[in-house]
């Protein structure tokens, strides 16, 4: 295993560790931007600052508002002093539609994701982009 194989690993690692924050009952994803080998963001799902901690309806459907774990990481760093510009963003879940407009417009170069969205329309447009994509299936320690 080559060392950038090695550092995909650890860094899905902890975006698989960052998901467990998420509040969200169907599904917790969470997300790491990592550029020039250092973590610039993180994110995970879940609904916006000053709501309350429930991403789902009472029949169990997400909310309408519930920010993916992608698009608060991207967000996290548009408050900061840092750039996306030719980052690598780890999630645990293949990008939506939505979700990927964000990522090639924030200058993501490559995408290394776990498991896959329901569609994947966000990967199609993404590869048609330019952007690097990465399905890492073992994450098991190195």
């Amino acid at each position: 295993m080559n060392k950038k194989e090695r550092y995909d690993r650890a860094y899905m690692r902890m975006a698989e560790e960052w998901a467990k924050l998420s509040h969200c009952q169907r599904k917790q994803v969470g997300a790491i931007i990592v550029k020039n080998r250092m973590i610039i963001s993180d994110g995970y799902n879940g609904t916006p600052t000053g709501f309350e901690n429930c991403c789902e309806d009472e029949q169990g459907q997400t909310k309408w508002y519930v920010l993916h774990a992608e698009a608060n990481a991207i967000l996290k760093v548009a408050s900061s002093t840092q750039s996306c510009e030719g980052a690598t963003l780890y999630i645990t879940m293949s990008p939506c539609k939505e979700c990927s407009k964000l990522i090639h417009q924030a200058g993501i170069k490559r995408v290394v994701y776990k498991n896959f969205y329901k569609d994947d329309d966000g990967l199609k447009f993404l590869e048609k982009a330019g952007v690097e994509l990465v399905h890492l299936t073992d994450t098991s320690a190195i």
